[in-house]
């Protein structure tokens, strides 16, 4: 199936889209269609050995409206903007002159229908000339045919109502634009009706006539009607506008231009030329134009646009970078590993813009009631003039109420209530990191009850360090030796943290044969023709080694939350190495969190049950499954879904990726791999468990919003129709003119748009945090958080002189007992140092005297 975005034009309400969408379902081959009012999109996914997008368009055109492939333009007539049309992206400016130049002859349009009215108002009495012109039977035709004449160029500029209007209505599809144009045109044909009437009136002497008909006419109405209409378009339109500010921005982020070496000399091409392999060269102050690895320089790259990290990060050769970050300090050679369309910004942007464009399930209900909503009201219309004409009441009467339902009826807030609110809140996430790649996602999310998280990687930093070597039957060297040559070809995470620290203690590892993997259990390998196992507990029991002996040194070190390798020739036990792989700062924070908002939490490890305990124990984890084998995960995730539960799965490798989709909600953390990102929901580019505690909140926001939204769309519309209808007017004389309609309308569109701008306001836990933080912070004195008690202090240091320095300033201050966390600014020449104890000055003082640099303050 694949997956493909239109363009679709002549859209104005929630019926329009629902229309598309039914014509559009009902092809062979299409599946997951949804029709965005918002963004005038289509998303769709076909069988292209079924159907080709040719046959798609013409079924949108056959429902009456216009369709592209986004980024294309097809020569069909409907594609056609006229001059009462405005062209995407320039929609509210195109908006603004047309109502304009309707209010320029709107205002003496309405000054001539109710001048007594106005010159009442004020106190005073009405011109002469005004008397002599306007007033009086003699001057009917005079007063009457003036407002024909103002209203007609009003007509014209919003013509579109007419024209979309009656085409939809003629083909069936009554929209928006329908119940908007009959109600304008029957005003203005009633008051042309009227011209007639007194024309006859004043031939034939009769005066009575005359006066009545002047009293009733109805130009004013069908001019002001649809300038009202206009001006909620235009306030809409310029609200819709701001929903999509964080996709613009980030567009904004990618180069135009890039510097690469090619032939041995510096050429400035345009970022589309690029190619992978490229050498670019990125200096001070540019933006990068591609993903790629740094091959020379050094520098510190401002990595807030993509991970929302407002510290810069230090890159030197070898370091991967990313498009569109900012570079700071120094020039830097890199080669381009992706370019175009599979940066990350690309990705981000491409994520970003298909969620926009999505539905929530919710929103289904909408569409469906918006199908025979536009008809309905047509019929209520008729139906309620109609009753009034029976009960005794006048023909123009009847008329005002018919005109009063059609205007008041439109549908527009309801086709807005749930796209604007999408497009705000995934905006609001992609700022801040979290991408979350669908309305469905984000209707998901609210409903999880259970949180599953994969430990290393996920909740633990995923860089294991060896913290104790125990050898039995050989020395320490040997014993590290044997375990590299094993462990040199495994790609495990813990493995590497071996291989690395022998690399460290200077021990080179010989070549191992015959290596083999044993997933989730160990490895095994010949090192001069003898047969090594290197692995968990379980597997050395499998072999029928006997670890009985030492099973005390395993239940401490399991207990300290250490993952414990054992090695073996194959008869007995050689000893073991203990590696642990340390918790982020945020974990256990985001834990808290979690179950705070009512959630289960449930850890889920491949480790052994005394180091899974241990973990979850550091962290308050009440519930873990440990010693769960990669093809196992989507197992345990599916027996909790069976028991009842929604589940929201954490994960960051190859192997979560089942996992990931099997939950109702996937959260795939950004640093994972590519097969992982592309199987979740969601994506955390910050690799921070908090932002998972944000993505839950903010969908819940969204939910509301959108649920807010459908409210009062719904609840306007039945408090709004049968006040048209005069249910009121019996019993207290209240009755709603067309005017009054066409106003309460545009109001009701303008406020959900702007409801669902409040999520612009919605602070991610890590902005709360910052904001709490830099309240709280006076001159760097010590400040204590009562909620999490830990120090926060700011330290002036002096002799930073680059990125370089930046980064051994951290160093050092990381490595501190207690210390939590660590932000460095080389620009103010400022640490603030996070730790969990009262760490006093003097020992900050040596540990920046000693790598080099004076603390000052």
């Amino acid at each position: 199936m694949k997956k493909e975005r239109f363009d679709i034009t002549g859209m104005t309400c929630s019926a329009c889209s629902a229309r598309v969408e039914r014509a559009v379902t009902k092809l062979e081959g299409t599946s997951e269609v949804s029709v965005n009012l918002l963004t005038n999109s289509m998303q769709l996914s076909y069988d292209e050995e079924i159907i080709k997008p040719e046959r798609i368009i013409q079924a949108v055109e056959q429902a009456g409206y216009g369709a592209s492939i986004k980024g294309k333009k097809t020569d069909g007539s409907r594609l056609s903007y006229d001059a009462g049309e405005a062209i995407p992206g320039n929609e509210a400016d195109a908006m603004k002159k047309r109502l304009l130049w309707s209010v320029v002859f709107l205002l003496p349009l309405m000054f001539i229908a109710m001048h007594r009215m106005i010159y009442a108002l004020v106190g005073l009495p009405v011109p002469e000339i005004m008397r002599e012109l306007f007033e009086g039977p003699q001057n009917a035709i005079t007063f009457s045919f003036s407002q024909f004449l103002l209203v007609l160029p009003i007509m014209y500029l919003n013509r579109k109502y007419y024209i979309n209007g009656f085409r939809n209505l003629f083909n069936g599809a009554p929209n928006m634009d329908s119940l908007v144009g009959m109600g304008s045109m029957a005003a203005a044909l009633f008051g042309a009706f009227a011209v007639f009437r007194m024309g006859w009136g004043l031939g034939h002497g009769d005066l009575p006539l005359v006066e009545e008909y002047s009293r009733n006419l109805y130009f004013e109405s069908a001019g002001m009607i649809v300038t009202l209409i206009t001006v909620g378009k235009y306030l809409e339109a310029r609200a819709k506008g701001k929903t999509g500010e964080a996709l613009a921005r980030l567009m904004e982020l990618a180069p135009q231009k890039a510097t690469v070496v090619r032939g041995g000399q510096e050429v400035s091409l345009a970022v589309e030329e690029l190619v992978v392999g490229d050498e670019i060269i990125v200096r001070p102050g540019e933006r990068l134009p591609a993903d790629g690895t740094v091959i020379s320089g050094q520098t510190s790259i401002d990595e807030s646009a993509i991970t929302g990290e407002s510290l810069p990060v230090f890159k030197q050769p070898g370091d991967k970078v990313t498009s569109a970050t900012l570079n700071k300090v120094g020039a830097i050679h890199f080669r381009a590993d992706k370019v175009g369309g599979d940066t990350a910004i690309s990705q981000i942007i491409r994520l970003v813009d298909e969620a926009s464009a999505s539905k929530a399930p919710m929103a289904r209900l909408a569409d469906r009631i918006a199908g025979v909503f536009v008809p309905a009201v047509i019929i209520i219309a008729l139906l309620a003039g109609g009753i009034w004409l029976a009960l005794g009441e006048s023909l123009e009467f009847a008329f005002s109420i018919a005109i009063s339902i059609l205007v008041i009826s439109c549908p527009c807030a309801l086709g807005l209530a749930t796209p604007v609110a999408i497009m705000v809140g995934t905006g609001k996430g992609a700022e801040n990191g979290i991408l979350i790649k669908s309305g469905e996602a984000l209707e998901t999310a609210q409903a999880i009850d259970t949180v599953v998280m994969d430990k290393t990687g996920t909740i633990t930093e995923g860089k294991p360090q060896v913290t104790d070597v125990l050898a039995i039957n050989m020395t320490e060297g040997e014993l590290l030796s044997l375990a590299a040559a094993l462990e040199k070809n495994s790609e495990h995470p813990l493995a590497e943290a071996v291989v690395n620290y022998a690399e460290a203690k200077g021990i080179t590892a010989v070549e191992a044969e015959d290596f083999q993997a044993v997933i989730g259990r160990g490895v095994r390998g010949i090192i001069n023709g003898e047969s090594y196992l290197a692995g968990n507990e379980a597997f050395m029991e499998e072999q029928g080694m006997d670890i009985s002996g030492y099973s005390q040194d395993l239940i401490r070190l399991s207990k300290e939350g250490k993952t414990v390798l054992l090695f073996a020739d194959g008869k007995k036990l050689l000893g073991c190495i203990a590696v642990a792989d340390k918790e982020k700062t945020s974990s256990l924070e985001a834990v808290k969190e979690l179950r705070t908002m009512g959630l289960d939490v449930i850890m889920l490890t491949g480790d052994n049950e005394r180091t899974a305990e241990a973990v979850a124990r550091l962290l308050g984890i009440s519930k873990f499954i440990a010693g769960v084998l990669p093809d196992m995960k989507e197992k345990q995730i599916s027996a909790l879904q069976s028991q009842g539960h929604r589940v929201a799965m954490i994960g960051d490798g190859i192997n979560d990726a089942p996992a990931l989709t099997r939950a109702d909600l996937g959260i795939a953390i950004g640093a994972g791999t590519d097969v992982a990102m592309e199987s979740a929901d969601a994506v955390l580019i910050r690799s921070d468990l908090l932002d998972a505690v944000s993505a839950i909140r903010l969908s819940r926001a969204v939910i509301r919003k959108i649920k807010e939204n459908l409210f009062w769309a719904f609840i306007y519309n039945i408090i709004g129709i049968p006040l048209a209808a005069g249910l009121l007017y019996p019993a207290f004389g209240i009755k709603l003119s067309p005017m009054i309609g066409a106003a309460a309308m545009s109001l009701s569109s303008v406020c959900v748009v702007m409801n669902a701008l409040r999520l612009r306001s919605f602070k991610t836990h890590k902005e709360g945090t910052l904001a709490s933080d830099n309240e709280k912070k006076k001159d760097g004195q010590e400040t204590v958080r009562k909620e999490e008690m830990f120090m926060q202090k700011e330290l002036k240091i002096e002799g930073m002189m680059c990125a370089h320095c930046q980064k051994h300033v951290n160093d050092a201050l990381s490595k501190m007992a207690g210390v939590t966390g660590v932000e460095v600014n080389l620009e103010a020449g400022t640490a603030t140092v996070t730790a969990d104890r009262d760490i006093p000055q003097n020992e900050f003082a040596k540990v920046i005297t000693d790598a080099g640099y004076e603390l000052v303050g």
